[in-house]
């Protein structure tokens, strides 16, 4: 089974960039949609972006289009989250997620997904 890990996440102040980055192990993404959540101190998991690794089509939350982007990365077992304009609501702990057979009207649902990494902390000064 894939398992996920995420590196990348820092502080960084309002404006700047960060790359996250979610890789497996032991396996490759091949027929997965892999996405990004986050979850900020007192507020619920939110949908940030997602994409089929196969087709590479993506889909990202209103709150993030246009700063956010995510993408494969260059060796099979990654993926990308490149986010610039950063803003301090943007502060939150940054999830991959993974699964097969995820449906379109499912892809920004957390239940979705059963496989998830461990969280990298975003912290973004104003």
């Amino acid at each position: 089974q894939v398992q996920l890990v995420e590196s990348g996440g820092g502080l960084v102040q309002a404006g700047g960039s960060l790359r996250l980055s979610c890789a497996t192990s032991g396996r490759t993404f091949n027929g997965y949609t892999i996405a990004w959540f986050r979850q900020a101190p007192g507020k619920e998991q939110e949908f940030v972006a997602a994409i089929r690794w196969n087709s590479r089509h993506t889909y990202s939350a209103d709150a993030v289009k246009g700063r956010f982007a995510i993408s494969r990365g260059d060796a099979q077992n990654t993926v990308i989250l490149q986010m610039n304009s950063l803003k301090p609501d943007d502060s939150a702990v940054y999830y991959c997620a993974a699964d097969t057979g995820v449906i379109l009207s499912n892809i920004r649902s957390r239940a979705a997904y059963d496989i998830w990494g461990q969280g990298t902390q975003v912290t973004v000064s104003s």
